[in-house]
């Protein structure tokens, strides 16, 4: 796997070396170039401007800007390929582990009220948000966020996803250059709340009257403003100085209001035109799977609106020059005519703006997912299953343990609850978290760590991480009877829940946790949900004798030459053996 990112640094360091020669010999040429313009124009200055040296110097000139054009073209390549090289270098990272310095981690979507972000390492650090990310949009990262966080797609949903990231997983190299294209654009916060005002459909005039003739008022004064001064006729000129005045009084009454209505085309337009690259090489590309298909549909009706607006866009920047700005006004209501033109555009435009962005963000997020395939040793696309509550995996592995590491179990869950007992470190929590960042992370239509699997439809909701707030003055007891009250309640309302509690009740002795784990099990069994618990407790296993839904399953240990190992395999049944008396003693605190 690493061999082929390797291979592709190597190759583009070749010709990253090739284009920075190019750009130093381009700009010593540039300025051997500038140094006989200026030894030219002396000599011209000298004679009188010859006409000779003034043709030589406009030659010059010539070549000095087309040496410019191949100087940016130079400068734009040594960033592409520097920019593509970091990507495959962020790709090795992920395979190699040293992900976890990554620096981007979601943490604005950190919510420790989440069913099971926390506890299944989804966002934050050593998350797979901080593996996979590869969104350097706000929409992005947002939407890559939204898929693992809260998916919600329907069967056929979930397919078209499957297809559209296996295709952009066969294309890496597409995927790397649209990942850098993105990267130019960058995350600015406060896009977002630009194109609130892009959406935001209030007209800047309402009467259709005004509006024509404050668009064409300029006619009239022009017209009769050049026509006195060809035909130096008085009483035209009159006319025009009056209508010039009544236009200057216009610019002064709507100076506040027209200025204000243009200003978010002040802030916008860097920002937005960065997605031009982006859409052309979108509507450029040929996709075979559906919903790739459907939003290059999407973003190609956004190419007129877009073109559309990057033209108001530039009307507005031509008033940057205090100059141009009173021209353009005096004798055009230029700030008039830019309001009216963006009115316009938000009539026939505002309610597309989120649906093309949000398409944007879908690619861009859809990118990310396809990091899995490429890093991951062990996936495969899961297969939807119309049974209730139900996983059918072989050889299934946590993704964020690194390839060399993982160790992976086959696992069936059909609509029951497991209890997985057995000896500290074992594997029990690990396992329990293998279960469910696979579920989630096919839930959202992407690959997972798996040889191959099967799945249902189910609500994931955990009880893991549980911590004490010192705020709320909550102990770590009570904060895990509110966390599986909520699990009860979620089970009562939706049968197709798959609940995980780790170390059920831990923060109370072995009698009330023995009682409180049969009454939260009888609960669950009842409402038919299905899930696991882990737990040291070997008492509450004999629940399996009760409950005919419940199963037991285990994790142990070896002893070879008083060294403890450990091989992280599933079994079937309650725990025999324990290791607690021996690390203790391991540890010299037991003789």
């Amino acid at each position: 796997m690493i061999s082929i990112f390797e291979n592709d640094i190597k190759k583009r360091k070749d010709v990253l070396k090739k284009y920075n020669r190019a750009y130093d010999f381009i700009g010593i040429f540039k300025l051997i170039i500038l140094a006989f313009i200026i030894y030219g124009a002396y000599r011209a200055y000298k004679n009188n401007y010859h006409i000779d040296l003034l043709i030589l110097i406009s030659v010059e000139i010539l070549i000095y800007i087309t040496a410019h054009i191949f100087h940016k073209m130079a400068l734009a390549r040594v960033s592409l390929e520097e920019g593509l090289i970091q990507i495959n270098e962020k790709n090795i990272k992920r395979i190699t582990g040293e992900w976890c310095s990554f620096d981007d981690i979601g943490e604005e979507f950190i919510d420790n009220n989440h069913s099971y972000s926390t506890d299944l390492d989804i966002v934050g650090k050593k998350s797979i948000f901080q593996m996979l990310n590869s969104s350097h949009t706000y929409y992005g990262r947002e939407l890559f966020a939204k898929d693992l966080l809260n998916s919600k797609f329907t069967k056929d949903e979930i397919k078209k996803r499957q297809d559209s990231i296996t295709e952009l997983k066969d294309k890496y190299s597409f995927a790397a250059y649209m990942e850098y294209l993105f990267s130019i654009v960058g995350i600015d916060d406060s896009f977002p709340a630009l194109i609130e005002e892009l959406k935001d459909k209030e007209h800047f005039i309402s009467n259709n009257f005004v509006k024509i003739f404050l668009r064409f008022l300029w006619i009239p004064t022009c017209s009769l403003l050049v026509y006195s001064i060809l035909f130096r006729y008085l009483i035209a000129f009159n006319m025009a100085s009056v209508l010039l005045v009544f236009q200057t009084i216009l610019c002064i009454i709507g100076f506040n209001k027209a200025r204000n209505y243009v200003g978010v085309m002040r802030k916008l337009p860097k920002k937005l035109f960065r997605y031009d690259r982006i859409i052309k090489e979108v509507m450029a590309a040929d996709f075979e799977s559906i919903r790739l298909k459907e939003i290059k549909d999407i973003i190609k009706s956004s190419q007129k609106a877009l073109k559309e607006l990057y033209s108001i866009a530039n009307n507005v920047s031509q008033c940057k020059n205090g100059i141009a700005y009173i021209i353009l006004n005096l004798f055009f209501l230029w700030d008039y005519k830019n309001a009216m033109n963006l009115d316009s555009w938000k009539q026939k435009y505002s309610e597309s703006v989120d649906t093309w962005f949000t398409a944007l963000g879908e690619f861009e997020g859809l990118i990310s997912f396809s990091n899995l395939p490429r890093v991951c040793n062990n996936v495969s696309i899961p297969k939807f299953s119309e049974r209730k509550n139900y996983i059918h995996a072989k050889d299934l592995g946590h993704p964020l343990i690194n390839n060399d590491k993982r160790v992976c179990n086959d696992f069936i869950l059909d609509n029951n609850i497991y209890i997985i007992s057995g000896s500290n470190m074992s594997g029990k929590t690990t396992f329990m978290r293998t279960i469910g960042i696979n579920t989630v992370l096919a839930q959202a239509g992407s690959y997972i760590c798996a040889d191959n699997m099967s799945f249902s439809d189910m609500n994931v909701i955990t009880s893991m991480r549980i911590a004490d707030d010192l705020n709320e003055g909550i102990s770590t007891f009570y904060a895990e009877l509110k966390r599986i009250k909520m699990i009860i309640d979620n089970a009562r309302s939706n049968k197709n829940t798959l609940f995980l509690i780790d170390e059920i009740f831990r923060g109370t002795n072995s009698v009330d946790r023995l009682k409180g784990a049969e009454g939260v099990l009888k609960e669950l069994s009842a409402s038919e949900v299905a899930g696991m618990i882990t737990t040291h407790d070997l008492e509450v296993c004999k629940l399996e004798n009760t409950y005919k839904n419940i199963i037991n399953c285990s994790f142990s240990e070896n002893y070879i030459n008083d060294e403890i190992f450990f091989d992280y395999k599933l079994k079937q049944g309650k725990s025999k053996t324990t290791n607690a008396e021996y690390l203790l003693r391991k540890l010299g605190i037991l003789p």
